[in-house]
């Protein structure tokens, strides 16, 4: 089954999901890559043979002049879905319109939404967060939750040693996802996300 991949940075959720879709058994093909800038996980994508492509906001009028320019770079690589991998953008109608968008959060949504979920989770005090892969809406990480892994807090835990071990849970939870969404199907039904039903 195709998908695009958005990125935004380092690629490390990409990089987890090319190794994946390297095994035949997986079910996926990564189709393309895309990105707002330039960045390491676009270079990720070129080294494993996908195809890749920049619609960087900044040489388009609007908000809606970009949209509509990625909306027309991801169909036209005819996905079945999307995955944004940290990509650092709030995706508008057009691209939202064409077919559904998976995304992953490190945090236990629909607590400690937005850029910093992690150090707003760690300055709360909670003793348990993680990470949520859920579809994307038009709010910023509020979609339809699809799966979720708990991590503990640590006593000594700094934002960043709490980050390294959601990024692991977070790589394994989107592998796991994307391939059974893939295999299996899914439906959004209101808040809730079936796998296994078309």
């Amino acid at each position: 089954m195709p998908v695009v991949v958005l990125v935004s940075g380092s690629g490390t959720l990409l990089q987890a999901l090319i190794d994946a879709a390297a095994e035949p058994a997986y079910g996926v093909r990564i189709a393309a890559v895309g990105a707002d800038r330039d960045c390491v996980g676009l270079e990720r994508a070129a080294a494993a043979g996908v195809e890749t492509f920049v619609v960087a906001p900044r040489e388009y009028a609007d908000r809606t002049a970009w949209d509509l320019a990625l909306a027309e770079r991801v169909a036209g690589a005819a996905p079945r879905f999307v995955v944004t991998a940290g990509f650092m953008r709030i995706l508008g109608p057009a691209t939202l319109g064409l077919v559904p968008v998976v995304n992953t959060h490190p945090a236990l949504l629909p607590s400690f939404p937005g850029a910093h979920g992690v150090r707003d989770a760690l300055a709360y005090g909670v003793k348990v967060t993680g990470t949520t892969c859920h579809v994307v809406d038009a709010g910023v990480d509020t979609g339809p939750i699809i799966e979720q892994r708990v991590v503990a807090v640590e006593d000594d835990d700094t934002e960043e040693s709490l980050h390294e071990r959601i990024k692991v849970q977070e790589r394994e939870l989107l592998v796991d996802v994307v391939h059974r969404l893939a295999r299996e199907g899914f439906a959004v039904d209101g808040r809730r996300v079936r796998i296994g039903k078309r």
